[in-house]
């Protein structure tokens, strides 16, 4: 894992997107799959979880039966011919989602979505769909993580699929373009001694989950993530008696609740994408009105503060190194 690369690519993002559009372009990545399904069971680990677990909630509001599961559950979906496995893995080799696949292998209709073909998870798949995203050589799932968001998105059935993926790319170029107007700030802003708090509405808790992802994997700070409307339910507490920094993506109904509590704490909150009463500061981006584009492009800012803490931690003296003399 590098910090350099990591940024590099970040600043790739524009251009994956427009390819990831053209490839869109081109037909439904999922058109092989059965006419009928009886269910439709999406499963991966980490950001390719995250990226599941919006889908399916779309996917179910739709009408369609879907869910997203740990990959490393005991207890999954039933395998059979009425079943629709999709395997999310960037790497396509995660244990625990190659794990899971067995259980569908020979009796499900199983899809591997990657960015590695040929890759273990593609072995005996019915379908596989490639990511597209290029190869990541910082080591951290960024730009496959907003690739699955989009391909797993073409499950909805969602039309202008490849525009969307266009405005993301535009989304993200005015973010990087610009993020010597923003970025400073909002690393400050975030940077407290108890850690980073993202919270997003459920449409779009990946961003949450990803944004406070990449402030660990990273860095190596802690970070949680939380939806808007349960926060008020188990992490209202911490503002209480912890230094609360707070990334807040805008959206949800219980945005207002949040903030009462937050603004009679004196916590700090930073915002993307929206503006709300009591922030301390908002970073937005064009077309950052549109739900679809946020839920594809926010997470730059996280990611963005994340490299910007790495770069720094690597010029620092490492904190477990043995004090002189010892």
């Amino acid at each position: 894992m590098n910090p350099e690369l990591f940024l590099a690519d970040l600043e790739d993002k524009p251009r994956a997107l427009e390819a990831l559009a053209a490839f869109l372009d081109e037909g439904d990545p999922f058109a092989g799959l059965p006419a009928r399904a009886g269910r439709l069971v999406l499963l991966g680990m980490g950001s390719s979880r995250y990226a599941a677990g919006v889908a399916a909630q779309r996917l179910r509001a739709a009408g369609v039966d879907a869910v997203a599961e740990y990959a490393s559950a005991a207890y999954g979906t039933p395998s059979g011919p009425g079943t629709v496995a999709v395997a999310v893995s960037a790497t396509g080799g995660s244990r625990e989602t190659l794990d899971a696949l067995a259980r569908h292998a020979g009796s499900s209709f199983v899809v591997a979505l990657t960015n590695v073909p040929g890759s273990p998870v593609t072995e005996g798949a019915d379908l596989v769909v490639p990511m597209t995203a290029g190869e990541e050589r910082g080591g951290v799932a960024c730009r496959t993580f907003q690739h699955t968001l989009v391909l797993l998105l073409a499950l909805t059935r969602r039309p202008g699929l490849p525009d969307l993926a266009r405005r993301a790319a535009e989304a993200a170029a005015d973010l990087l373009d610009r993020r010597g107007e923003w970025l400073e700030e909002a690393a400050a802003l975030l940077d407290g001694p108890d850690g980073v708090y993202a919270i997003a509405p459920a449409e779009r808790l990946s961003s949450a989950e990803q944004s406070a992802l990449m402030v660990r994997e990273g860095p190596r700070r802690p970070a949680d993530a939380c939806e808007t409307g349960d926060w008020a339910h188990v992490d209202v507490y911490l503002t209480k008696t912890r230094d609360y920094r707070a990334l807040l993506f805008p959206g949800s109904r219980y945005d207002g609740q949040a903030m009462e509590w937050i603004r009679e704490r004196g916590s700090t909150v930073l915002t993307v994408g929206g503006d709300v009463p009591g922030q301390a500061a908002s970073v937005r981006y064009r077309h950052d009105d549109d739900p679809d584009v946020a839920l594809l492009t926010e997470t730059l800012v996280a990611e963005l503060v994340a490299a910007t803490w790495w770069e720094r931690s690597q010029r620092q003296p490492s904190r477990l190194a043995a004090p002189s003399g010892t």
